[in-house]
């Protein structure tokens, strides 16, 4: 059974950062493309960012600067480090597991992250 849970979430103020993690299990991790995606309300799910097995990152634009992402294949877990949160960082963060041949794809339950002073 695949499991995805992220942690970490909750509610910080402008300015402030968070960590979010993800621990993964039932996935031969170190082959997966691990990614963070965030949907606000009344908006569609978006990529934050990616991270390949080799380590190679993707971020978006609207967080590139203040996001990091990474990943400890030991641990089987990723992790989304956000810094200088904005209020319009504000959503349901989810973890994603995609195997970059099979196509095959997991996501976790998601995680509130709300910034608000």
């Amino acid at each position: 059974q695949v499991q995805l849970v992220e942690s970490g979430g909750g509610l910080v103020q402008p300015g402030g950062s968070l960590r979010l993690s993800c621990a993964t299990s039932g996935i031969i991790f170190s082959n997966y493309v691990m990614g963070w995606y965030r949907q606000a309300p009344g908006k569609q799910r978006e990529l934050v960012a990616t991270i390949a097995k080799g380590g190679n990152t993707n971020i978006a634009d609207s967080v590139k600067g203040r996001f990091s992402v990474s990943r400890d294949n030991a641990k089987n877990t990723v992790y989304l480090q956000m810094n200088s949160l904005k209020p319009e960082d504000t959503a349901v963060y989810y973890c994603n597991a995609q195997h970059p041949i099979w196509g095959t794809g997991y996501w976790g339950q998601g995680t509130q992250v709300t910034v608000s002073s």
